[in-house]
């Protein structure tokens, strides 16, 4: 069962074993609070009334949020300001909404698919490991070898000449 609830002027779409962050709410970290304002309840696709639904949830924390960065400029008036705000905020697991009870003991479900990859990847894991030492060693040797750099020879020609062969230089011969 799902229900949207509004705490803090948002609005959360929660099930029982969510965890939301949330606007600051009163209360310490392991005490069970109750969001009154439901606006929507169902299960699927069906409704439920929302008046009769209740949404049960456990703080998990008080903590504060990303940092956000607050600055002020006036141009041409050498008027520059910096203030830095971290939003007070709670951290919820909603435990029960309406009847539905979340029960943190009970291992999730796992469907058909995921059981075949948890199978395939513990066979991969099981699998006998060869010697990728030599390897290792030839792309770490790649990574140290200094790169070479195309300087200018000695004679003033510029490197793009010398690799073309001097087919772009001119002669005076080749003006006349």
């Amino acid at each position: 069962m799902f229900a949207v609830v509004r705490t803090g002027g948002k609005q959360y779409r929660v099930a029982a074993g969510d965890k939301i962050a949330v606007e600051k709410l009163a209360g310490e970290a392991g005490e069970t609070i109750t969001l009154g304002d439901v606006l929507l309840a169902g299960e699927g696709d069906s409704l439920e009334d929302a008046a009769s639904v209740t949404v049960s949830a456990e703080i998990i924390a008080q903590a504060k949020s990303e940092k956000v960065v607050v600055f002020k400029k006036r141009r041409r008036h050498n008027y520059r300001r910096k203030n830095g705000h971290r939003q007070q905020m709670t951290l919820l697991r909603i435990t029960a909404v309406g009847d539905d009870k979340y029960d943190r003991t009970a291992a999730p479900k796992a469907t058909a698919a995921e059981a075949d990859e948890t199978s395939v990847t513990e066979t991969v894991a099981s699998a006998p490991k060869t010697d990728d030492s030599a390897e290792k060693a030839a792309t770490e040797a790649k990574k140290a070898a200094p790169k070479k750099d195309a300087a200018p020879s000695k004679s003033g020609e510029h490197p793009a000449d010398t690799a073309t062969g001097d087919a772009g230089a001119q002669t005076t011969e080749d003006t006349k």
